[in-house]
């Protein structure tokens, strides 16, 4: 199934966060992984594999994503999508 997403600035210029037309994280509490973190959770294993993201936050419906201060968004951002693509396809 293919989802929707909206990418959203953040006042951390490090941060971003994409809100989605679905859950991506079931439960009731949230998600926090660090970079080299073990997860089964098939997004943000997708997510936490690409160079420059130091870590990521989701809950339902939207995660945030971090980079390193050192990465630049216009190469990450464009892997961020093909994440959800492939992990959503």
């Amino acid at each position: 199934m293919a989802i929707s997403i909206n990418i959203q600035n953040t006042p951390n210029p490090n941060s971003i966060k994409i809100n989605t037309d679905q859950t991506i994280f079931e439960g009731p509490s949230s998600t926090s992984l660090k970079s080299g973190d073990a997860t089964e959770h098939p997004l943000a294993n997708a997510l936490l594999a690409i160079e420059g993201i130091d870590n990521i936050f989701g809950i339902r419906d939207f995660v945030t994503v971090s980079k390193t201060a050192d990465a630049e968004w216009d190469t990450i951002l464009p892997q961020v999508e093909k994440a959800f693509e492939e992990v959503y396809a």
